[in-house]
């Protein structure tokens, strides 16, 4: 019977220390950078305006919710659940009265001394953690300096967890001397990375991206004859371009002097229907006769322009 509550035990230890690396919410949310506040004696700080037990020790930050810690090296989360033995000494040893949410049992024990642990996780855990609440009062170590570069993060300026390490590793130049917490801060950091790296799907191009790399080619204007060999690809840019343009340009003059030379032919004074009889006067003949000259001076212009096109 001892033999299977060992195995069961080494099961649940298995099993919490694959808990410790797992990313989950527990209802915390600060907009802000929490005023922290060293607990005297302690390399330890505590934050005396949350109504949460938030501690910050060897450059993370711990938390005690709903009888479970959890650890971040942001103070904002992501937070990650760590088993009843993996949290750091120095977390275990905090005194009662800096916890400003304790839980219903804390309140029978001492507020000056850290609380029973062993008596609220059992005779196992603190066969496996004995020693965790004696210790050489001068010896303790120094706490670890603030991150307070962090202030700068707030609200919607607070990094995702796949920027969060590479931030900290630029401002803040502390390593954690605990093993404990070195090991939690490297799962960590190469937790969020791992994650980067095999969560980045390759975008595939859409359509409009395609053409914006490959913008279509200016649409090329259809000539009347083959262009000559030689340097005439050099020649093709204006001229060529131009000559449809007046082309087009002269056959809308044209057209536009059409309508009025038929309205001042209707106006001139003999073209009612009194003078039909008698023919057009000899004025109107003049007038004809001049526009037809125009008609064929356009056309000799058109011809000539293009017999120049056609020798460049």
């Amino acid at each position: 019977m001892r033999y299977v509550i060992v195995v069961l035990w080494m099961l649940f230890c298995s099993v919490t220390s694959a808990l410790a690396q797992v990313s989950i919410s527990i209802g915390i949310n600060l907009p802000l950078f929490p005023t922290l506040v060293q607990v005297p004696g302690y390399p330890v700080y505590y934050a005396p305006r949350l109504n949460s037990n938030f501690f910050f020790y060897d450059g993370m930050y711990w938390v005690y919710e709903g009888d479970n810690w959890y650890s971040s090296s942001w103070y904002n989360g992501p937070w990650w659940l760590v088993g009843p033995e993996y949290v750091p000494l120095f977390v275990l040893r905090i005194p009662v009265r800096y916890y400003r949410n304790p839980p219903m049992y804390f309140r029978e024990w001492r507020s000056d001394a850290p609380p029973r642990w062993g008596h609220h996780w059992g005779h196992e855990w603190e066969q496996r953690r004995s020693g965790w609440d004696r210790w050489e009062r001068s010896s303790v170590p120094a706490p670890a300096p603030l991150p307070v570069y962090q202030k700068k993060y707030s609200g919607d300026r607070y990094p995702r967890a796949e920027q969060q390490h590479d931030l900290n590793s630029r401002n803040y130049r502390y390593q954690p001397r605990d093993a404990v917490v070195r090991q939690h801060y490297q799962e960590q950091a190469a937790r969020p990375a791992s994650s980067r790296h095999d969560a980045t799907p390759q975008r595939t191009p859409r359509p409009q991206d395609e053409q914006r790399a490959n913008p279509p080619a200016s649409p090329v204007v259809p000539r009347s004859q083959s262009p000559q060999k030689g340097d005439e690809d050099s020649r093709r840019s204006g001229p060529t371009q131009q000559a449809p343009t007046r082309q087009r340009d002269s056959a809308v003059d044209a057209q536009k002097q059409q309508p009025q030379a038929v309205q001042r032919e209707q106006q001139m004074p003999g073209s009612g229907p009194e003078s039909r009889g008698k023919g057009a006067s000899q004025e109107s003949r003049q007038e004809q006769e001049k526009l037809r000259e125009k008609e064929r001076e356009k056309e000799r212009e058109q011809r000539e322009e293009r017999r120049q096109e056609r020798n460049r």
